[in-house]
């Protein structure tokens, strides 16, 4: 049990609650708002990137068996139409599964994939305007990176974080559109914090339940806030209570985190793009070894070995995976992804798809790849995510590499171009729009605080 000892005077769980009920759009800075767009875009990108992707089409089925074929509420990627709650389900699914959806340094959530299915099936039933999915969007980014600052670095060494917190996560944003408030919003995260799971044991064994963890935190989400609409009471202090979340998923929680600066710091903004198609543990080592080929003219065949020096969270998460044996187990596996760089200087949807288990140069190369934990690397995580990379070349030279900012993280972000065009590849890859839908959609989400109701998007 977690030991967890905190300022008996405050409430910091009715301190958020009374910040999410409060929180109005005319409150939230325009730069916010216009970032919070962004990850819209990019989010409908990695949900309709997963249509016809294993194991999605099983979500659908379980979706057509047990829900409503009538809903008001839209599955981007087969199109039907249904409850919120399995409409949430599968676009959660869907937007995880290529490892494209954005995420938060330091709590290390993947905020969008969870907060985008429940807000935008809840604003389809509820014929909520785009202004309200920007505000129920932020609430829950602001609630959920908390809570996953809070869980701190023991929680995620065991659980999925994004299928913890973003159980909460997608509550708010579903219960914000709902127009609870503080003791509602109280009730709603009791509500949602004892569905809270998601455990990391699935990668092991290159088992589905990622997508699994997303689905039902979007759809516990749904869940929590219509039940608790309906009076359904919950924890008063499911967070930071002697038998909540922290006493029983983290030896380090620290409640501070949750209150940290509530209308001052909008951690929404923290958010990272992926520009890599992998986890994100693998993505400060990748970009770093990018640099270092290009700074000194190297090929793949040019290099005898590999060190990825990395924090305890990425051997955690990456080192259980030594043969990977589909390709979405080989997204988190540092030598298959090293070995995509090396050798076709790119690691995006496409390369995993045609050489991530095909190519013997980069099966080869996988093998050259070694990860060591760095103190340097270590002591900056999570807050920065610190990429360094030592090599031998077969000529007997050692050479380094450091990037302190990846790809796609806040201060070396996507531009609106590079937004646009990564949303192009993602539904090309999948066919899932045409080329007018795609106009369509990358111009509703530059305009979605101009809709007036949220309608089908396909």
């Amino acid at each position: 049990m977690n030991g967890l000892v905190h300022d008996q005077t405050r409430d910091p769980t009715r301190e958020l609650a009374s910040f999410l009920a409060e929180l109005s759009y005319a409150r939230i800075p325009q730069h916010v708002v216009e970032r919070c767009q962004a990850y819209y875009l990019d989010w409908l990108g990695s949900a309709l990137a997963g249509r016809n992707h294993a194991p999605i089409p099983l979500f659908e089925q379980y979706s057509k068996l047990m829900g409503p074929s009538d809903g008001g509420c839209q599955q981007l990627t087969d199109r039907r139409m249904t409850s919120p709650h399995f409409a949430a389900l599968v676009n959660a699914a869907a937007s995880h599964v290529v490892e494209q959806d954005d995420l938060h340094n330091s709590s290390v959530l993947h905020p969008a994939t969870v907060v985008f299915p429940a807000a935008l099936a809840t604003a389809q039933d509820l014929g909520s305007s785009g202004r309200d999915l920007i505000t129920a969007a932020v609430a829950g980014y602001e609630a959920g990176i908390r809570i996953g600052e809070f869980l701190g670095r023991s929680h995620y060494r065991v659980f999925h974080t994004t299928g913890t917190a973003g159980t909460l996560a997608a509550a708010v944003a579903a219960g914000k559109l709902m127009e609870l408030d503080t003791d509602g919003f109280v009730n709603l995260l009791g509500n949602a914090g004892t569905q809270a799971a998601g455990l990391w044991e699935f990668l092991r064994d290159a088992a589905d339940s990622k997508q699994l963890h997303t689905a039902k935190a979007a759809s516990d989400g749904i869940v929590a806030a219509y039940m608790t609409q309906s009076g359904l009471t919950g924890a008063k202090h499911i967070l930071e209570g002697p038998q909540g979340m922290a006493a029983g998923m983290s030896t380090d929680a620290d409640p501070s985190r949750l209150t940290d600066r509530l209308g001052e710091r909008w951690a929404l903004v923290e958010t990272s793009f992926k520009f890599h198609a992998s986890c994100r543990h693998t993505h400060p080592a990748a970009d770093a070894l990018l640099a270092l080929m290009q700074r000194e003219a190297l090929t793949h065949g040019d290099i005898e070995t590999v060190t990825a020096k990395v924090h305890q969270a990425a051997i955690d998460v990456l080192g259980p995976v030594v043969h990977p044996r589909t390709i979405h187990q080989a997204k988190f596996s540092m030598g298959s992804v090293l070995g995509l760089i090396a050798v076709h200087g790119d690691a995006g949807l496409a390369s995993f798809r045609d050489h991530a288990l095909q190519d013997a140069a980069v099966a080869a190369f996988a093998q050259r790849v070694t990860m060591q934990l760095d103190s340097e690397v270590d002591a900056a995580y999570p807050r920065r995510w610190l990429g360094r990379v030592d090599i031998t070349t077969r000529d007997g030279r050692r050479l380094s590499a450091a990037i302190d900012e990846p790809k796609g993280d806040p201060g070396n972000t996507l531009s609106r171009d590079e937004l646009e065009a990564k949303f192009r590849r993602l539904v090309t890859f999948s066919g899932a729009a045409t080329d007018d839908e795609v106009i369509k959609l990358i111009a509703h989400a530059w305009n979605l605080a101009a809709v007036t109701r949220l309608e089908p998007l396909l």
